[in-house]
């Protein structure tokens, strides 16, 4: 005798539907990493280079978090050495830019931190 077997995909399908919507999340998170970290790279390459051509700290500060593409730019930390008061020409300028990006993939925020991501720059203050 042959047994109906209609239900069948039905039921495998809804076993791994979490598994692959965890493995798709996770792939986003890993993309959106990778972005963010590229974004903050390249804003902090942009951004010394302003404090290389005598811009002050505020500048500096206002460029980083007005041109940074990834969440909250409010909070972004930027942290510049040596400060403007202390700074001449001919001396290298340190603009470091520190982001904590939250993850979207659900369960992995109470299991893994928020990665902290950071890139610094430095060059020659003409």
């Amino acid at each position: 005798m042959i047994k109906e077997q209609k239900g069948q995909s039905l039921v495998e399908f809804a076993l791994l539907l979490p598994l692959l919507l965890l493995l798709i999340c996770g792939v986003v998170d890993i993309g959106r990493l990778m972005f963010a970290y590229a974004s903050l790279n390249m804003t902090t390459q942009e951004a010394v280079r302003l404090g290389g051509l005598g811009k002050g700290d505020a500048e500096i500060a206002d460029y980083a978090k007005n041109h940074l593409r990834v969440g909250d730019a409010s909070d972004l930390e930027v942290t510049i050495t040596p400060g403007q008061a202390t700074r001449k020409n001919g001396d290298d300028i340190t603009v470091k830019l520190t982001y904590s990006l939250p993850l979207i993939t659900p369960l992995m925020t109470e299991i893994i931190p928020a990665p902290v991501l950071s890139a610094n720059s430095t060059i020659r203050v003409e």
